[in-house]
């Protein structure tokens, strides 16, 4: 029996009774909660694994009390596992539990991903078919496969499960959320985005959102493979990031804006020194010169506050060659294009919008949030100058991400910064399985930069803008 994982300072002694997991949890809200929801039928499979759930919270607190949970961060797997398959015998001869032994591996299965991992979600994590991971209250979980919402059977034992979760994935990334802030941003280790939101906000309960990163970057190869745009299109953003035009990637929430700036980041020479910067780090840069930052949000006293607009004015002073602001939301988006104007070509980041005119409109928005009285001409003057490519991906009906326009801004006419579009994905109809038929096409403008593409030494095909090309 390997006994080297078991707490020096807790004896391992029966307990007829055993008390549920401490953990601080906000005190409930005083704005009234709607009506639970019915739960589910009472089936003998669900009896089943609502008995596995309380036996494993209940082996699971004997665990936190009879192991050395720094000692266990190094154990081999298979040392852990027979340490916690011992406990779990000892607990459940102790209780007077009997369970078949596929139950037993279950529950040492599930045991191993409390200890190790995030419990109820390991299986999630590591399903690659699953790319977003969306917990409504302690009894329901949903994912996405393919572009689809699915309902799963995961479920934790209550609220409390669920916030000892929650708790354990901020204060890896040394943040928090509880009543006085009760929502927050974090990640995974493998660079997912998770939000979290928690009572009195949420309602019913603690809400958790995982947006999954892939195991293995999103290359430029893959996603023209999964139809997200043409080779076409991919040529001509590998001219544009390879001839420092600076690029701003437009969407919706869950379009596919980061897995798009991933993929065109590619592209950059690894001669360059890249400075990245985000809210929370997403990005997965594969040069070898990158300069990663993070914002930070205040303490529990309300400082300490670190903006992007804080990260991106020292970023100036740190001698990028290009800036990758994962997504501008406020008055950074000034200091953005202005450092687009002052010599850091070839930047690039993302904004929420529907369409390329939008992503400007809201542009010259978040400029006013900076405190700069400007004169709206200016405005848009500076963005006509600064920002030369804009990508407009969407979440089509089916659930595909595709790049539906490229469009250039080529200058002002009179008052209105002026665009033209290059590519777009031309919708023709819908399959029979629900899957939006259509085609990328060239609109048979060339490029406003097409010279300057030659003049940079990058040969693209002659007929890449002929009118109706289908890439």
């Amino acid at each position: 029996m390997f006994k080297r994982y078991r707490s020096t300072e807790t004896a391992l002694a029966p307990r007829p009774q055993q008390q549920q997991p401490a953990i601080s949890t906000p005190p409930p809200s005083a704005t009234p909660r709607r009506a639970p929801q019915q739960p589910p039928e009472d089936t003998a499979d669900t009896r089943r694994r609502r008995r596995l759930l309380d036996l494993r919270v209940t082996i699971h607190q004997r665990l936190l009390e009879s192991l050395n949970l720094a000692a266990i961060e190094d154990a081999p797997e298979s040392e852990l596992r027979q340490e916690i398959a011992a406990i779990s015998r000892e607990t459940l001869a102790d209780l007077g539990v009997v369970v078949n032994a596929q139950e037993f591996e279950a529950l040492v299965n599930a045991l191993i991903d409390e200890v190790t991992g995030l419990g109820p979600l390991e299986p999630l994590l590591k399903d690659p078919s699953v790319t977003d991971i969306l917990v409504n209250t302690h009894t329901q979980c949903f994912v996405e496969r393919f572009g689809k919402l699915e309902l799963t059977e995961v479920q934790f034992k209550d609220e409390r499960h669920l916030m000892r979760v929650i708790d354990k994935i901020v204060s890896a990334v040394g943040r928090r959320v509880d009543e006085s802030q009760p929502w927050v941003d974090a990640r995974l280790k493998d660079g997912s985005r998770v939000n979290a939101l928690v009572p009195p906000c949420a309602v019913d309960g603690p809400l958790l959102s995982i947006r999954k990163f892939s195991k293995t970057p999103y290359t430029v190869d893959r996603l023209i493979e999964n139809a997200a745009f043409s080779e076409d299109m991919a040529l001509f953003l590998q001219a544009a990031v390879s001839t420092r035009l600076n690029i701003l990637v437009s969407g919706g929430t869950g379009s596919g804006k980061t897995t798009t700036l991933n993929a065109m980041s590619s592209f950059i020479s690894n001669a360059e020194r890249i400075v990245t910067i985000e809210d929370t780090a997403e990005l997965q840069l594969q040069q070898s010169h990158v300069g990663r930052m993070e914002s930070r949000p205040p303490n529990i006293e309300g400082k300490g506050e670190i903006t992007q607009r804080d990260l991106l004015r020292n970023a100036l002073r740190m001698r990028p060659d290009r800036i990758i602001v994962g997504e501008v939301r406020g008055g950074e988006v000034l200091d953005m294009l202005q450092a687009m104007n002052t010599g850091h070509e070839g930047s690039m980041t993302t904004i929420h919008a529907n369409s390329p005119r939008d992503a400007v409109a809201r542009i010259e928005n978040m400029v006013t949030m900076a405190g700069v009285e400007m004169p709206m001409k200016a405005v848009r003057a500076q963005i006509a100058t600064a920002i030369n490519i804009i990508g407009q991906v969407s979440r089509l009906a089916d659930g595909m991400r595709r790049m539906t326009s490229i469009q250039e801004i080529v200058g002002m006419e009179g008052d209105v910064v002026a665009m033209q579009e290059i590519f777009r994905f031309d919708r023709r109809t819908v399959a029979d399985d629900g899957r939006v038929v259509g085609d990328y096409v060239s609109t048979g403008i060339r490029s406003h930069f097409a010279e300057r593409f030659v003049q940079w030494g990058v040969q693209l095909p002659h007929d890449l803008f002929a009118p109706g090309r289908r890439g």
